[in-house]
């Protein structure tokens, strides 16, 4: 049942006894109150969304302690048959393991919070571009994390894949969920 009822101003009023005006508020308020929960769901992960996705950072994840991660707060991996050196990773695996890669026109990586920015460095990959490396190790993010803080790829591929701690070290320790 649908009342009208004369609002201020002579509008006419829909349902709930609104104004037509008034009625129009509310839309207005849930799709600012959207955009808003959208923004703020596109900056989880880090506190600035401004940092570059090639600055590396310190990150804490539960069983392996204080990480090396990107920009985006997502855990950096290194490849035990890099062996300090070139990335061995390149076709189906990069797809896999993409490597962390400094843009076009960008020399050098960025020291986030935590991390020693002495162990930073670059590796020059087959197709020309350059590779962050930590410690000598080229990085890799791992398309299974889907959420900052998350390292879903410790230990896989039979061992081969690791986090490294802000010291540098291999970091051969299983996560907690």
């Amino acid at each position: 049942m649908t009342r009208r009822i004369v609002g201020r101003r002579g509008a006419r009023a829909g349902r709930c006894g609104r104004t037509r005006l008034a009625g129009r508020f509310p839309v207005v308020a849930c799709l600012s109150a959207l955009i808003a929960a959208a923004a703020g769901v596109a900056g989880c992960g880090h506190a600035n969304d401004d940092t570059p996705v090639y600055v590396v950072q310190a990150s804490k994840v539960p069983g392996l302690g204080t990480i090396i991660a990107d920009g985006r707060g997502f855990s950096l991996y290194m490849y035990t048959p890099d062996h300090r050196g070139p990335s061995r990773c390149s076709g189906f695996c990069a797809r896999q393991w993409p490597p962390l890669l400094l843009p076009r026109g960008v020399a050098r990586p960025k020291a986030g919070p935590g991390v020693r920015a002495a162990l930073l460095g670059t590796v020059r990959r087959s197709d020309g571009r350059l590779q962050v490396t930590y410690n000598r190790w080229p990085l890799y993010l791992w398309q299974g994390d889907t959420a900052p803080g998350e390292a879903t790829g410790q230990a896989d591929d039979m061992g081969l894949w690791y986090v490294l701690s802000v010291s540098g070290a291999v970091d051969r320790a299983t996560p907690r969920s």
